[in-house]
């Protein structure tokens, strides 16, 4: 009896925690080259005079799709995020080897991001206008209990404009 009331309670865990990620929006996409989706927002960010945000991570990943959410329903860290950077997704699913094309693709990607998987997920890559990366965000550092500290994120936001990077 004890363990069917422990394994019930583990299964309504689980079910639980998988409808709180699946009430966020995903925002991957995997099929796209993600070499080529970089290259896109480089040019775009230099024509803008912005810099590059890539958020390294997956649909799979829960910490991902909260720190998407997050960052868009905050009305002022939206607007930094509009006003000083191109924020794009590139999707990396360490659990899921990617084969053929997409293994070269993937290979590509984080070679150019400069391996930033060590980092956990999401990390964040600034890129500057150029596609030269200035900084990697470990997300953890902005991380606060079940969600993410505004005040921290606004922070690494901040400190990472083109403004803030010429000084």
């Amino acid at each position: 009896m004890k363990k069917m009331v422990i394994t019930a309670l583990l299964a309504a865990l689980v079910s639980i925690s998988a409808g709180a990620q699946s009430n966020l929006k995903k925002i991957y996409d995997e099929q796209i080259d993600p070499v080529e989706q970089i290259d896109k927002a480089i040019a775009k960010a230099r024509k803008e005079g912005k810099h590059v945000v890539c958020q390294v991570g997956g649909n799979w990943c829960r910490w991902c799709l909260m720190f998407a959410d997050f960052i868009t329903k905050d009305a002022e860290i939206n607007k930094m995020i509009n006003d000083n950077f191109v924020y794009i997704h590139v999707n990396y699913n360490p659990r899921k080897p990617a084969e053929g094309d997409k293994a070269q693709q993937t290979e590509a990607m984080l070679k150019k991001l400069g391996k930033p998987t060590r980092f956990g997920y999401p990390v964040m890559v600034v890129l500057d206008a150029n596609g030269k990366v200035i900084h990697y965000q470990d997300s953890s550092f902005l991380e606060q209990d079940n969600g993410y500290n505004r005040d921290k994120v606004i922070r690494f936001f901040k400190n990472w404009t083109p403004q803030a990077v010429k000084g």
